[in-house]
């Protein structure tokens, strides 16, 4: 063999071994970076180091008797919150799950914005629950113990909710809504599109296009944000959903909850589109012009992102 294929040859097998060299270093450095007792301390639970290396915290839902379908649920069979941690980099990523009862959504969510948490979807798992259960999927990227608290401060802020109250309320609170006139044009202006009255509501919908199997849609197929006003100008209740990027969605849950206005879930309606589109559904009660302004808000953070 000659010099030149000698050292053509060489050189693939030296790559090798110091790649594998590397691997064999940074590997297990990465996965010992994550420290499932310091992690356990700062979520104030035990941690345990699973199969595939990431850390997984767990709380299990024991405080409040649940019934599914005329079924007294053991915790272990769905009602345990969690959130596992895994290396990113020189930090870390934690994803989770988070049972929650109706009163304490708001209380959750905040505590997560609070602590520069993502919620990545809201929604059920169970039909005829007694009472009411949610689950709020978390996600976040930092320095693992730095995350292990942000978890803890979401877990702490549903125990508030809990030692305030012993059973989940039923409702928001505040003053009913009775159905009398609002002022359809005014809502319009605060919001910036058109408004359309049909038996005393008055709906504000915002379309958008996408694509699905190649096929150019629109809002006629689902694609939409909305909003419907009911009651009266002083005291009116919101309902609507959101239509949003993946990009989009924190910006206008944010915006959301810094107007008061509840979200109460957060999912997909298709698969396939192009780009993939998420839905919040949100509710509110409040002065019509209020929950206007609440809802523009929220266009607008959405708008920010979709013009960068």
């Amino acid at each position: 063999m000659n010099a030149r294929v000698s050292c053509t040859l060489a050189r693939p097998f030296w790559a090798l071994v110091v790649a594998a060299g590397l691997a064999a270093t940074t590997g297990p450095v990465a996965a010992a970076a994550l420290d499932p007792a310091a992690i356990g301390k700062a979520a104030g639970v035990e941690a345990k180091r699973q199969d595939d290396g990431a850390v997984k915290i767990s709380w299990s839902r024991t405080d409040v008797p649940v019934t599914v379908d005329g079924l007294r649920l053991p915790p272990a069979a769905g009602l345990g919150s969690w959130a596992a941690f895994t290396p990113m980099g020189q930090h870390a990523m934690v994803m989770g799950d988070t049972v929650v009862f109706q009163d304490e959504v708001d209380a959750a969510m905040d505590a997560a914005f609070a602590h520069g948490l993502k919620v990545t979807a809201l929604h059920n798992h169970f039909f005829f629950d007694q009472p009411k259960l949610y689950f709020m999927h978390l996600a976040g990227e930092g320095e693992p113990q730095a995350l292990a608290a942000d978890v803890k401060a979401v877990w702490d802020a549903i125990k508030a909710v809990r030692a305030a109250r012993a059973q989940p309320a039923e409702g928001f609170g505040g003053a009913t809504p009775v159905m009398g006139t609002l002022d359809a044009n005014a809502l319009a202006e605060i919001v910036g599109h058109k408004a359309e009255a049909n038996s005393g509501v008055a709906k504000i919908t915002v379309g958008r296009t996408g694509h699905m199997q190649g096929q150019k849609i629109g809002a006629s197929l689902g694609l939409t944000t909305w909003a419907a006003f009911s009651g009266s100008d002083a005291a009116a209740a919101i309902d609507g959903d959101f239509i949003m990027t993946a990009g989009e969605v924190q910006p206008v849950l944010h915006a959301l909850r810094r107007a008061g206005i509840h979200v109460v879930a957060l999912h997909n309606h298709m698969m396939g589109d192009t780009p993939a589109f998420y839905f919040t559904h949100f509710w509110g009660k409040g002065p019509a012009a209020t929950l206007a302004r609440g809802f523009r808000s929220a266009l607008d953070a959405q708008a920010g992102v979709a013009s960068r």
